[in-house]
Order: C-alpha cells, then structure tokens, then sequence
C-alpha cells in the first residue's frame, strides 16, 4: 500500500453505515472492545430516527398481547407480512423499550409514573410509549450521545457510502464472495476512502426521495439497497411505498409531518364543506390503516380539484392539544396556524419504504459478512403495508439481533485483503451540475405522476421507459465525471426507482399500498415481489406457506 493511502484507509471490526435509530442501536449493542466506525452522510442526527413524531410500538400493559399485536400487524400489512418476522419483532418489543431506557431516553410518563401509552391507526390497543409529539428526535439525540460518550465508536459525519468493496468485485476467486468494506466520500475534502471491516451494515434509512413530495430527510435516497444489489444482495417488495396521509400542505414547511397520534387522540380529516369524508371509505374511519386513509385523500384531492384536505383537532380543549402536541402546536404557530382554534392543512406524502434488502433473523443479507437494518431492510415484517410505530421497533429489535450475530461470528485472526485505492485519475470534474440536478428533478416528477398512491400499468410502463433512458445517461456520468454528492444519490435513486417500477408490475392485484386501477381485487394467493441481481431477474414466492398446510 502507498504511503499516501495509509490516511484514507481505515481498518475497523464493523463499520456501521448510517446514524439512526438501526445503526447507532446495533453500535451501543456490541462488546466495548469491538473497534467500530458509524459513517452518517450528514450530521448524526440528520436521520429519519430524529423526525419521527410518533413512538415505538409495543406490547406492555395488561390488557394487551402478543397475539393481538401480532393479528393488528398482520390486517395492517394486508396479511402480506411474514408471520416469523412479525413474532420476533413484537416479542422483542419489551426488551427493545428495556433497551431504550438504559440507554437514558426520556419517554413521557402518565400520573402514576408509568409509560404513557398512545394508540395510532391500525392497532387495537394503546401500545405506543412516546416522548410527548417528538419521539424520533429524543431517541436520536440520547443514541447519539451515548455513541459519543463511547471509546470503541469512530464517528465519521458527512461521509457519503459510494459502494461495497466485496471479494468477487476483486477477483478474489479463492474464496467465497463477501464484503470487505465500502468506499465513501468525504464530503469536505472530496476525498474517497476505504473503509475495510469484517463485518458491514447498511443502516442508512429508505429510498422515499424519489417521490416528489417526501416527508423524509434529504438523506433517505435508498443508498444502502442500490449498494447491496450492486454487491449482489436480493431485494423484496419495492413496490409497496407508504404515502404518510398527514403532511403539512405549506410553502415553507413542505416535508414538514402531522403525526399519526393526532388522529389517533381524536382529530378528524374534513373537506373544505366541512364534511368527514374518512366514514364514507372505513369504519375505522380515521384510524384505518394509512394506505386506506392515504388513498381517500388522494381520492378526494382529484375528485374536487383540491389541492389539500382539512385536519380538524379544534374540538378538544386546547390545554389538551398543547399538551400532547407541544413541539406541533409551536412549529405551527410559526407558520401562522393555531391548532386549538385553526384546521390544518395536511396532503399525503411519500414516507416509507416497506421493501428492501432481504435479510434473516439476524439481519443477514445474501452475502457473507453484510447486515441490512431498519428502513435499508426487508425482514418481511410490514408487508404490504407498514403498521404506525412498528418500525422503530423493527430497528431496535433486528439492531440487537445483528450484534449477537456478529459477535457470535468474530473471527479476530480475520485479516482484511489488500484493496486498491479509489483511482479517480481518468475522470474529469463535472462542469454541468444542472444536468444531474435536472436528471433529479425529472425523476422525481416521474415517480410521482406514474408510480404514485394510485396506478395503472401504462404509467408503470411509462415510467419505466423514462427511467431507463435516466439510467443511461447516469452510467455516462458516473464514468466519465468526478464522483460527487448528487451524482452518488441520483444514481442510486434511479436504481431504486427502477426496482419499485418493476416490483410494482409484477403484483397483478391491488394489496395494501400498492393499488392499481387494471387489477383492483385482490389475489387468491399470498406472494412476495423478490428481485435478484445482475438482470432484475424476478420472483414471486409464496409467502407464509407453513401457516396453510394442516
């Protein structure tokens, strides 16, 4: 190795992409004297851990269970979920909370100083411990102060994942492929360096930034599944992206979420009649499940013309808004909107990703040595639709499975190969960043217009064409052009999209959050979307067979 790549390559235990509530609960869960490096591509708390508004999910008071968890989750995910994956994510719900408390996060407390417990859309139960209307930002926060505080974890800030460095990609024929480590750029220095580790996990969030309109941080372009099918990992049910049906409509707040706990403490969609319009579609009215409530706004919107629909929480005493929704009464009032007295203005937007790559119980992906967690992962528990508050229990529980795993699986003989550095010398710097910003934009308007809430096989069609001529021009640049930020991003944006068109044109039925107009009814049989690298060569096996044979 030259001399001058000893300061940008960096020998670690496992390096950790990714800083929220899957990667940092995966680093606080391994030994001490396990040498970890966390990369977050912006600051730490620049996650969607820290905007999530609502709780986690799970089973702690007397008059719930497991079952009923387990059955509210399964009507949720439009039976789609995989029963194994459900089981061991709701049993870890208590040790999961157990978890969060040691590591100090503040969790609001009823009058006899118990976990308050809230109830979302979906569950049958009051079963969400949460930190008043901001749970996301006092669980990101105390995480990341805990991984400060420790002498084990290397943080790496504004490091952005390029791809994983694996044996096959190194002709390394002796020996199985793995991963050995990943390439990031710097962003400050615009250096890339290489980051070799026995042990990988992509943690870094979902891919909802192809849509136009996303509730979710600029961080969330679907990096960790592009990298793990470019290395060779499957991926599952790309197709089945949750539109979050309260996001403010405002020109100064447009990612800005309207927490699911609002409706779920009594708040009412209306229409600018006035009318509440949710018991027209369920009789859950608004505490259906999000694709139902998601799909009757979108509905509404197009059917009146409208650019927005009303939520309407002015009828409880405004001591108990202010109360359950501190941080939302304040941020809104600096927009101009007075909860306890003004109706506001919400539209669906973009919010997560329910597939992503497959993974075991332990957060094992296809390749050796490679972990998927969180948002990044398909562990088969949402299915065709995410349960509110779920999946932050997801990433507590399959964070701490992966610890285990890759304490069980250490190897400290284990010595990294050689790996060549990033060679950028035949590249030339991009004079035309309005290029790959409009490539971006044009994307994004795409996903929205033709892959959205509602779709038909001609936009799937459609949509595809665009993007396959997107991926082209994207192959050009990334080869020709210096590696950058938005070039990173874009790339891997137009591989995810590619995988939610095609995912999306395989179901030939409506499920959950994928609704299509030429296929409305349901399918008699249970199946997943599964797609496997180099060709999108797709599958569709049956899901939870064991649960139908006698």
């Amino acid at each position: 190795m030259s001399m001058s790549n000893l300061n940008t390559t960096h020998h670690f235990d496992v390096v950790i992409v990714g800083s929220g509530g899957a990667g940092l609960s995966l680093a606080l869960s391994l030994p001490d004297h396990f040498n970890i490096a966390v990369l977050a591509k912006s600051t730490l708390t620049d996650a969607s851990t820290f905007y999530a508004q609502g709780g986690v999910a799970a089973v702690l008071d007397e008059t719930d269970s497991i079952e009923q968890h387990i059955d509210d989750t399964m009507i949720a995910g439009a039976q789609l979920c995989e029963i194994d994956a459900v089981k061991q994510t709701v049993e870890g719900g208590k040790p999961s909370v157990d978890f969060l408390l040691k590591q100090g996060v503040q969790f609001t407390l009823n009058e006899q100083e118990q976990l308050h417990l809230t109830r979302e859309g979906g569950h049958s139960q009051r079963r969400i411990i949460h930190a008043a209307d901001a749970t996301g930002r006092a669980i990101s926060t105390t995480l990341v102060k805990r991984a400060q505080e420790k002498k084990n974890i290397t943080i790496f800030e504004n490091y952005i994942a390029i791809d994983l460095i694996t044996s096959q990609k190194l002709g390394l024929k002796a020996q199985d492929n793995r991963a050995l480590g990943l390439y990031a750029l710097e962003e400050k220095t615009e250096k890339v360096h290489t980051f070799l580790a026995p042990s990988t996990a992509l943690a870094c969030g979902g891919a909802m930034k192809a849509y136009l309109y996303t509730s979710n941080p600029d961080i969330a372009t679907g990096d960790g599944i592009a990298m793990a099918y470019r290395a060779g990992c499957r991926v599952a049910n790309m197709e089945f992206n949750q539109f979050h049906p309260t996001c403010l409509y405002h020109p100064q707040a447009r990612s800005f979420l309207i927490t699911e706990a609002m409706r779920g403490e009594g708040a009412y969609l209306r229409l600018p009649d006035g009318e509440r319009f949710m018991l027209r579609f369920d009789e859950r009215a608004e505490l259906a499940p999000r694709d139902i409530v998601a799909r009757a706004i979108d509905y509404e919107i197009k059917r009146l013309g409208i650019r927005h629909v009303w939520l309407d929480i002015t009828h409880k005493p405004a001591e108990f808004v202010k109360e359950h929704f501190p941080t939302l009464y304040a941020r809104l009032l600096e927009l101009g909107i007075d909860i306890t007295t003004e109706m506001i203005p919400v539209v669906p937007a973009a919010h997560y990703t329910c597939g992503g790559v497959m993974v075991d119980e332990n957060s094992q992906t296809d390749l050796e040595g490679l972990y998927a967690i969180g948002e990044t992962s398909y562990t088969g528990l949402h299915g065709a639709n995410r349960m509110a508050s779920n999946s932050l229990l997801e990433c507590f529980v399959y964070g701490m499975n992966a610890a285990e795993h890759i304490k069980s699986q250490f190897n400290s003989a284990y010595v990294s190969p050689d790996v060549p550095a990033w060679d950028d010398s035949q590249v030339m710097n991009p004079d035309e960043d309005v290029v790959i910003l409009q490539n971006w934009d044009e994307l994004r308007q795409t996903m929205w217009n033709y892959v959205g809430i509602v779709r038909t096989t001609k936009r799937l069609e459609r949509a595809l064409h665009r993007i396959e001529m997107l991926k082209r021009e994207i192959t050009e640049y990334y080869q020709d052009y210096q590696v950058s930020k938005n070039l990173i991003e874009l790339r891997n944006l137009v591989l995810v999209s590619e995988m939610i068109v095609r995912c999306a044109m395989e179901r030939k039925e409506s499920r959950g959050l994928h609704f299509t107009l030429d296929y409305p009814e349901l399918s008699d049989e249970l199946r997943k979307t599964v797609l496997a690298p180099p060709n999108f060569k797709v599958e569709t096996p049956l899901v939870n067979i064991k649960t139908f044979v006698n």
